[in-house]
């Protein structure tokens, strides 16, 4: 089968060659992919921002079909439509007992399994998925079943963008009705939080990056005006009387995003950090400002609660009409065209880009 190769962390193209898929057994699941998204944490796992062992194969959203299960896996069955979780929970370490399925930490874990085999060495997929291939074989209980009327471009968003996205202003800030609140960053995530602030009943929503297309598009999924960063500041003044916002969302992952987000937040207000950045990337906030503001810094994880929760919460919301999943598809290439998606993602072509593989 074909799959996309990232060979050296740092390299910015993909090998899309023949691999094996191996690993196979009990506990285990085959699933045939049909849809992967493109999300920023794949370029970012290629870069090094985070950190990944390579070589490895990107994707970790995506959707398939079950084509064969491993001995002692009851919840899924040959047939079954997935979404290939890339953390999902284990229910029973310490986190998922404690009620925080969400921080379970079981996708490192799976890399233990590599579950591809490339010029006779084995290899990983991305957090143990690598849903950049055409098959791959996962552990049973990252394969989380999903109804039969979700499409599978629209499954595999849901894998995790939208999830983190839609899950932090629901599940972590819980954005309350009429409220005030800024997004800085309109990415999948950034676009995603927005229409979770819009369905929270947020009176005033503010999206901000400095791409053009970005920011209109924000403004066609809910968001009530739409700014580039040099201009916050008046936007805050001129939104809010220059008191600030009650939510303010990071969805960069960058210290320079996070003190803006924190600067645009009214004092008492709500900081929710959602941008997965880089463990050396140290924030300039203050003991004293901490305290004597007492804005309140939230950092999101996959949408702040158990996924499977969260996936199912999602779907109704997209099956009664409340979000629109469907037009953040801007963009489908073949698994052939991968590093067309990857250009279009770096230059903001591109909100989401679907991985037709099958």
């Amino acid at each position: 089968m074909h799959a996309a190769i990232l060979h050296k962390t740092g390299d910015q193209t993909l090998d899309v060659a023949d691999v094996e898929s191996v690993s196979f057994g009990p506990g285990r699941v085959r699933v045939k992919m049909h849809k992967a998204g493109v999300c920023h944490s794949d370029l970012s796992a290629m870069s090094g921002v985070l950190m990944h062992p390579a070589p490895f194969i990107p994707g970790h959203e995506g959707a398939g079909e079950v084509v064969e299960v491993g001995e002692g896996v009851t919840h899924v069955k040959v047939g079954d439509r997935v979404i290939v979780c890339w953390m999902p929970p284990c229910d029973k370490c310490p986190s998922c007992k404690a009620g925080d399925g969400h921080l379970c930490r079981s996708g490192y874990g799976n890399l233990a399994n590599p579950n591809f085999r490339h010029g006779g060495a084995v290899i990983p997929g991305m957090l143990g998925a690598g849903t950049f291939a055409e098959e791959v074989v996962i552990a049973a209980y990252a394969a989380i079943p999903i109804p039969d009327d979700v499409p599978y471009d629209i499954a595999a968003l849901i894998g995790c963008g939208v999830t983190t996205g839609i899950g932090a202003a629901l599940n972590t800030a819980k954005v309350r009705p009429g409220s005030s609140v800024v997004v800085i960053g309109l990415g999948g995530v950034g676009i995603s939080i927005l229409q979770g602030a819009k369905v929270a009943g947020a009176a005033q929503i503010l999206a901000v990056d400095p791409t053009a297309n970005r920011r209109e598009w924000a403004l066609d999924f809910g968001a009530t005006d739409a700014v580039a960063p040099e201009d916050l500041a008046e936007a805050v003044k001129r939104v809010t009387g220059g008191f600030g916002f009650d939510y303010a969302f990071e969805a960069v992952g960058k210290p320079g995003t996070l003190r803006a987000a924190y600067d645009a937040t009214r004092t008492g207000g709500t900081v929710c950090l959602v941008g997965a950045g880089s463990r050396t990337d140290l924030t300039d906030l203050s003991m004293g400002e901490l305290v004597m503001t007492e804005k309140k810094v939230l950092p999101s994880f996959y949408g702040g609660d158990d996924v499977r929760r969260t996936y199912a919460t999602i779907i109704d919301l997209w099956r009664a009409g409340r979000i629109d999943l469907d037009s953040m598809i801007t963009h489908h290439v073949p698994l052939t065209g991968i590093n067309e998606a990857i250009r279009q993602m770096h230059t903001g072509e591109a909100l989401r880009t679907v991985i037709d593989i099958t």
